[in-house]
């Protein structure tokens, strides 16, 4: 079981990321139609960061 704490604390969190202005670290972007390189990269463990796949051809 994982334990997590409630909503306030996770708003109060948001909040302060935001006035931090802090950002994840991005290890890659992977276009949607490579899913599943993504996914294969994520089980590798190879991965410094976050994984995303994008969803869209916005930058």
């Amino acid at each position: 079981m994982i334990l997590i704490g409630g909503l306030a604390g996770f708003e109060a969190m948001n909040r302060e990321i935001g006035a931090a202005r802090l950002k994840p670290v991005v290890d890659e972007v992977f276009p949607f139609d490579r899913a599943k390189d993504a996914l294969a990269k994520l089980e590798s463990g190879r991965h410094f960061g976050k994984i995303v796949v994008r969803i869209t051809d916005r930058p």
